[in-house]
């Protein structure tokens, strides 16, 4: 072999080095990003996820707050006050009014921490207590109306203040710990 068949041959052999070169390094620069994509597809798919599980969470509250707004004594009576009932009637509307309000939102328990729902769960249980025990030591010829009052002016005269006013803020405390 002369020395142009061998720079031929050598010419030949570094320039199928180089495309295999070329082809496997472009082969593996595909597959990183190709790793690359996917591991930020899921990265956002985790980010979408839990902006969403936050999202949850904050509604979870919002509608907690509502509900504890909802059967707070005062206001449970201004929306379901009427003259036709006698004292036992009202007893029975308000319980069960917060009753049901309580067991509309009881899913929401599964989004906020075990203290919020006991909070909210205790709202509900003293306010049907606070209700039934007045029911049981005034008198049974009592209206509607004035069985109202009494429970009103129960509410107003605890030193402690009203109950739902401290579940809501602790609803919001531990929302505003999810927002930051």
């Amino acid at each position: 072999m002369d020395n142009t068949t061998v720079w031929i041959i050598a010419g030949i052999a570094l320039v199928g080095f180089v495309g295999l070169y070329l082809y496997f390094y472009r082969k593996d620069k595909k597959a990183i990003a190709d790793i690359s994509q996917k591991v930020d597809a899921a990265t956002s798919k985790e980010q979408q996820v839990a902006g969403a599980s936050k999202q949850m969470q904050l509604a979870a509250y919002e509608r907690l707050v509502i509900l504890a707004d909802r059967i707070a004594l005062p206001n449970l009576i201004s929306r379901s006050n009427d003259p036709a009932f006698d004292k036992r009637g009202m007893q029975q509307l308000l319980t069960q009014t917060i009753k049901q309000e309580f067991e509309y939102n009881l899913s929401q328990q599964i989004y906020v921490s075990a203290a919020a729902w006991d909070a909210v769960r205790n709202l509900k249980e003293q306010n049907i207590m606070i209700v039934n025990q007045l029911a049981a030591i005034l008198p049974d010829d009592m209206s509607g109306l004035e069985f109202n009052k009494k429970i009103i002016e129960f509410v107003m005269n605890q030193p402690q203040g009203s109950m739902h006013s401290l579940v809501q803020e602790a609803l919001s405390y531990e929302a505003k710990k999810i927002l930051s």
